[in-house]
C-alpha cells in the first residue's frame, strides 16, 4: 500500500460522513457513507475484510487518495451520498440512487387549512407549495408525520373529504385533529399550528422551543394546567425527535457556506457549495503564514474567489467581513441580481456553518499532515541519494521524438514537494539531426543552465529521465558552461546544482506460461493449458534505478518509499508534459498548408485567400482571375499560387491559364 494512503487511513476521523475514493488520476471511483469514517474506510483493507465485491480487492493498487466530508449525523451522510453519486457518477457505485426516489413532504400554503402530503420527489411541484426533505427512508418520514400529527394537529383528510364531511372523524376524538371540517376554530389557531409545524420541519429548533415554552408558561399562568401539560409533552417530543436537515435544506436557494479553522498564522477556509438547497461540492482553501484578522481575510478571499465563480443567492460566513455592504454590492453586480451575505447565529443556517467549520478543521489537519509528509519525503530523498542539501527546488527533464523527427524537450519544476507550474518549460530541439538522445539532452540542459547562469538562480536538484548515458550528457552540458555540480571545497559560496538520472523499470523476462518440468510433450501441453486459462507468468521487471555522478552502480530506492514516489511522480509529469507538446506539434505539422511553401505568399496573403475562398480546396480550384480578385493578392501572387497547384506536364509548355478552370483533384491528389 502507498505510504501516503496508509497515513490517510490512520488519520481518518471517527465521525459520520461521506468518503470519496479517487484513483491515481484523481477520478472519483467510489462514494460511500459511514457512521464512523475511520471504521468504515479501514474495513476495505486488510486480510479480515468481509466485503467480497470484486473492486475491493483492487483498491490498494488502484487508489491514489481518499477524501472525506464530515457531517453531523448518519442521516445527513445518506442524503449527501446520493448527491455526490449523482455528481461524480463513480464507476464502482453500481446502483445510482437518484433523489427522485426519496420521499418528500408537501404543504399546500394556498389552502386555508393546509395539510401535509407525502409525494415522491419526481412528482410535479406547484409554486405555492412548500417542500420538506427529501427523507432517506419511509420509516423516517413516518416518525416525522407521527410527531406532526400528534403534537401539531394538522388535518390528514383530503380536500374532497374536508368539503363534504358532516361529523368529525376519530382523529378528533383522540385529540389529533381540531376538525376544521365541521367546527369553527378560533382565529389564528390553525395558522399557529401550521407555523410551528413548519419550524419543526425546517429544523428551527431554538425558535420552536421558545414559542412552545412561552405557550406553556402562558397556559400555566392562566391555570389551564391540562393545556400546559399538552404543550409540555409537545416540547419534549420536539427536543427528543427533531430531525435536523443541516446538509439539505427545505428551500431551493443557491448558497455557499464558508467555514474557517485557524491555528496560529495558518488557516483553512472551507466552502460548502449548495445549489437548490443541496450540497454539490466541498472545497478547502489553505493559507499559510497570514496574520490578517479573520474579517479582513474573508473580505479579500471572497473578492478573489468570486472572480472565477458565479456568486449564489446567499453567502453564509462565520464572521462578518470588512465592508460587507460594499462586498455584497460587488457580488450582486457580478451575478446580475441581489446576493445576500449573512452571518447566522442560530437555526438551520447556523447549523450549516457548524458543518463547514468542522470540515475546515478536518481540512486543516489533512493539509498539515500532507505538508509533514512532503517534508519527510524530501529529507528521505536527500539521504537516499547522498545529496549535499535538501532538494527544496527540483526540476526534471525529458525528451520526446517521433521517429527522430520533431524532437522536443520538457522541463517540469517542483518546489517543496508540490508542482510549480510557473517553472514548466518546453524546448524545440534545433541543433540535433536524427535520433540522438544524448545530444538532445545536452542541448536542452545547456539552454536551461545558460538561463540559470544569467538569472543567478539554480535548482537544488535536476533529474534526467534516462540512464547513465543521459546523465553523462547533462553533466557535460554543465561542464561546458562552468556550472558546478557540487559544493567546491574551500569555496562554499559558489552556487551549484546536483544532477541524477532516473531510469525506468525494464522488462527482464517476457511474460509467458509457467515452466513445467518433465517430458517435452507434457511441458507443451501444460503451457497450452496455462495459455488458454489465462494463468501465465507476469513479466519480470527491474526496479526503478537512480544513477549518480561518479558512481558505477545505480541506487535502488525501496519500493513504495516516499522518496521513490516523489521522483517517479516528477518523472511522469515531465513525460506527460513532453508528450502533450509533441502531439501539439504533430497536429500543427499535419495542418501545414501548401500555401506556406509558395514564394511571395506571406501570412497576410494566405489569410486573405482562405478567408475569401473558404478552404484550401477552393484555392486550388480557382482561376488566376479569381485569385487576383482577392484583396491584397495581385496578379503576380495569383500567378505563383496557380502555378504551384497546376504545374505543367512534362514536355508541355506552360499555357496561359487566364479564364481556365482546372479539373477537380482526384482522390489521391495532395492538397
Amino acid at each position: 500500500m502507498d505510504p501516503a494512503l496508509r497515513h490517510t487511513l490512520a488519520e481518518l476521523p471517527a465521525e459520520p460522513g461521506c468518503y470519496l475514493m479517487k484513483d491515481r488520476a484523481g477520478e472519483v471511483v467510489y462514494v460511500g457513507k459511514a457512521k464512523s469514517l475511520r471504521s468504515r474506510v479501514r474495513s476495505y483493507f486488510g486480510a479480515a475484510r468481509a466485503d467480497d465485491r470484486a473492486f475491493v480487492g483492487q483498491l490498494e493498487e488502484l487508489l491514489g487518495t481518499i477524501e472525506v466530508i464530515v457531517t453531523r449525523s448518519e442521516k445527513e451522510a445518506v442524503l449527501l451520498e446520493n448527491q455526490l453519486i449523482k455528481r461524480h457518477r463513480p464507476r464502482f457505485n453500481v446502483v445510482l440512487r437518484d433523489d427522485k426516489d426519496f420521499i418528500v413532504l408537501r404543504l399546500d400554503g394556498g389552502h386555508p387549512f393546509p395539510r401535509l402530503q407525502v409525494p415522491r420527489a419526481r412528482e410535479p411541484r406547484d409554486g405555492g407549495a412548500r417542500i420538506f426533505g427529501p427523507y432517506s427512508s419511509a420509516s423516517s418520514i413516518r416518525e416525522t408525520l407521527r410527531i406532526v400529527n400528534r403534537y401539531f394537529q394538522l388535518r390528514t383528510c383530503s380536500d374532497e373529504v374536508l368539503a363534504h364531511r358532516k361529523r368529525p372523524c376519530i382523529l378528533y376524538q383522540i385529540h389529533r385533529c381540531p376538525a376544521p371540517c365541521v367546527h369553527e376554530l378560533p382565529p389564528g389557531d390553525y395558522a399557529r399550528s401550521v407555523e410551528e409545524a413548519v419550524a419543526f420541519l425546517e429544523g428551527r429548533e431554538t425558535e420552536l422551543r421558545e414559542r412552545l415554552q412561552a405557550r406553556m408558561r402562558e397556559a400555566a399562568a392562566a391555570l389551564r394546567f391540562e393545556e400546559a401539560a399538552l404543550v409540555r409533552d409537545q416540547l419534549q417530543a420536539v427536543e427528543r425527535s427533531l430531525e435536523k436537515q443541516r446538509v439539505l435544506l427545505g428551500d431551493e436557494v443557491d448558497r455557499d457556506v464558508f467555514g474557517l479553522h485557524r491555528e496560529g498564522p495558518d488557516l483553512v477556509v472551507h466552502a460548502l457549495l449548495m445549489r437548490k438547497g443541496k450540497l454539490q461540492d466541498s472545497r478547502s482553501h489553505p493559507f499559510r503564514g497570514t496574520e490578517a484578522p479573520e474579517a479582513e481575510l474573508l473580505s479579500s478571499f471572497l473578492a478573489m474567489y468570486y472572480e472565477r465563480e458565479v456568486p449564489p443567492d446567499e453567502v453564509l460566513l462565520p464572521v462578518e467581513p470588512e465592508g460587507v455592504e460594499a462586498l455584497a454590492e460587488v457580488l450582486s453586480e457580478r451575478r446580475g441580481r441581489r446576493v445576500r451575505i449573512l452571518t447566522p447565529r442560530r437555526g438551520a443556517k447556523a447549523d450549516l456553518l457548524e458543518v463547514a467549520d468542522r470540515n475546515a478543521a478536518q481540512g486543516f489537519r489533512s493539509w498539515h499532515e500532507k505538508a509533514e509528509r512532503r517534508e519527510e519525503a524530501l529529507a528521505a530523498l536527500a539521504r537516499a541519494l547522498h545529496l549535499h542539501r535538501e532538494p527544496r527546488w527540483v526540476e526534471c527533464y525529458d525528451i520526446s521524438t517521433f521517429q527522430g523527427a520533431l524532437a522536443v524537450g520538457s522541463g517540469v519544476s517542483m518546489r517543496d514537494g508540490e508542482p510549480d507550474k510557473a517553472g514548466y518549460r518546453r524546448y524545440r530541439v534545433k541543433g540535433v539531426a536524427g535520433q540522438d538522445d544524448f545530444a538532445m539532452i545536452h542541448e536542452v540542459l545547456g539552454r536551461r543552465l545558460r538561463r540559470a547562469v544569467a538569472e543567478g538562480s539554480f535548482p537544488d536538484l535536476i533529474v534526467i529521465d534516462g540512464g547513465k548515458g543521459q546523465l553523462s550528457a547533462a553533466l557535460a552540458a554543465a561542464r561546458d558552461l562552468g556550472v558546478a555540480t557540487g559544493p567546491e571545497p574551500g569555496n562554499p559560496g559558489v552556487p551549484f546544482v546536483e544532477l541524477v538520472g532516473l531510469a525506468k523499470a525494464r522488462v527482464l523476462e517476457a511474460p509467458g506460461p509457467a515452466r513445467v518440468a518433465g517430458p517435452r510433450a507434457a511441458r507443451l501441453a501444460a503451457a497450452a493449458e496455462a495459455a488458454e486459462s489465462g494463468f501465465v507468468r507476469e513479466a519480470a521487471r527491474s526496479p526503478e534505478r537512480v544513477f549518480l555522478p561518479g558512481r558505477k552502480d545505480p541506487v535502488v530506492l525501496r519500493q513504495n518509499s516516499a522518496a521513490l514516489f516523489l521522483l517517479t511522480r516528477l518523472r511522469d509529469e515531465a513525460h506527460r508534459f513532453a508528450i502533450e507538446f509533441h502531439r501539439k506539434l504533430r497536429r500543427g505539422r499535419n495542418l501545414h498548408s501548401v500555401l506556406e511553401e509558395i514564394p511571395g505568399v506571406g501570412a497576410a496573403r494566405r489569410k486573405a485567400l482562405l478567408r475569401a475562398l473558404g478552404s484550401l480546396r477552393r484555392v486550388k480550384e480557382a482561376t488566376e482571375e479569381e485569385l487576383a480578385a482577392v484583396e491584397g493578392v495581385g496578379p503576380a501572387a495569383a500567378r505563383a499560387v496557380f502555378a504551384a497547384f497546376h504545374p505543367p506536364a512534362a514536355g508541355e509548355a506552360a499555357a496561359p491559364a487566364s479564364g481556365r478552370r482546372p479539373a477537380l483533384p482526384s482522390e489521391g491528389d495532395p492538397l
